[in-house]
């Protein structure tokens, strides 16, 4: 028996309260996902405006990936700028 698992997920790099810049994954619920698409389709747009109220270990966040799974169709949101991966993963140019 073979069971598949969706997993919804945004990687986010900002500045952090403390100082500094950070990254983190945030790994969506089903009712993330619904406040998602409260805001609209699932876009670049409704993700952001979500992280806005919903990233609360970031003061500003540069930018972000997402893959979001909804009713069997994934959103998959790419980095904005490509410097950012490497941000997220702590690796210098």
């Amino acid at each position: 028996m073979k069971y598949m698992v969706y997993k919804s997920i945004i990687q986010v790099v900002g500045t952090l309260w403390m100082g500094g810049h950070g990254s983190c994954e945030y790994d969506l619920r089903s009712y993330d996902v619904e406040n998602i698409k409260a805001l609209g389709d699932i876009t670049r747009d409704t993700v952001e405006a979500w992280l806005d109220t919903n990233a609360g270990d970031f003061q500003h966040v540069t930018d972000f990936r997402a893959s979001i799974e909804d009713d069997n169709v994934s959103y998959d949101i790419p980095w904005s700028n490509e410097e950012s991966e490497y941000l997220y993963y702590g690796e210098e140019e």
